[in-house]
């Protein structure tokens, strides 16, 4: 009879103390679950089995909506090969310059593409990717034009969007030249078609496109500003997330099939190395 009393109370003592043990390990396993590092955006977008891509839908090729209200362009091709990449649903985000980065920060998307340059201004708020386009200033003129670069543009016109200092980046390498104001990029394109000015100054890329739509036009071989490198825009902090997509973006390149987008919707080859010559 003592025995077994013993046997008892032995097991009622384990009991007792693995009890002790559970209850005094619990706050434990509380505090490192409080403070683990936050859920990567991959993790969520797989969990999900959505990935939510901010672009801005009003800047072609970039990004537009086609004739039946789909979201189509050079951003969106390449949204779409992500969330192929990824095996998940893909969904375009329309965005605005202004809330780029107030919507990374609030969740709304998971990357934002919308012509994005990297700058460390933007850096103390958001990280970006490697670059996956490369644009600088340049002119759009009449093949017919004669004009080659800025310093064929003296005594001559140059058509720019009411508001845009782009004309300036001509007269800043001493150059003479009239300036002619227009409500919008579309109006001073017209302008240069029809002869009302000789040439127009914005993004190379943007150039490209125009050009591409109609034959009448080129683009001038040179960069009036410094490089402007893009790239996605992602949730500052989240290195899992960034380092994924830098690896997509190296084997859509080295596959060439960045290239062939570029050349789907802006008509030529890319005009500058993606990585910085030093």
């Amino acid at each position: 009879m003592k025995t077994t009393s013993l046997k008892v109370s032995l097991h009622a003592l384990a009991g007792a103390l693995v009890l002790l043990t559970l209850a005094g390990c619990t706050p434990t396993e509380e505090k490192k679950e409080a403070g683990a590092a936050p859920q990567s955006a991959l993790q969520t977008v797989l969990q999900r089995g959505t990935l939510r891509v901010g672009d801005c839908l009003s800047f072609a090729p970039f990004g537009f909506y086609d004739k039946d209200g789909n979201p189509d362009g050079y951003d969106v091709d390449l949204a779409k090969a992500l969330a192929k990449e990824m095996g998940v649903k893909l969904e375009m985000v329309n965005t605005t310059s202004a809330n780029r980065i107030p919507n990374l920060q609030t969740n709304k998307v998971d990357v934002v593409f919308c012509n994005f340059t990297r700058n460390l201004e933007r850096a103390k708020e958001i990280g970006f990717t490697n670059p996956y386009v490369v644009a600088s200033e340049a002119m759009l003129v009449r093949k017919n034009s004669g004009i080659q670069s800025a310093h064929d543009m003296g005594g001559k016109t140059i058509a720019t969007v009411k508001g845009s200092t782009n004309g300036d980046e001509v007269r800043n390498l001493g150059i003479d030249v009239k300036i002619q104001e227009y409500d919008s990029s579309q109006a001073a394109i017209l302008a240069v078609k029809q002869g009302q000015a000789d040439a127009m100054i914005e993004d190379n890329n943007f150039l490209a496109y125009q050009a591409k739509l109609d034959p009448t036009l080129t683009v001038t071989n040179e960069a009036l500003v410094p490089l402007e490198y893009n790239a996605f825009g992602v949730k500052q902090g989240d290195q899992v997330w960034t380092n994924y997509l830098n690896e997509f973006l190296f084997e859509i390149n080295a596959s060439g099939e960045n290239a062939q987008l570029y050349q789907k919707w802006f008509g030529n080859k890319p005009r500058y190395p993606l990585n910085p010559q030093y």
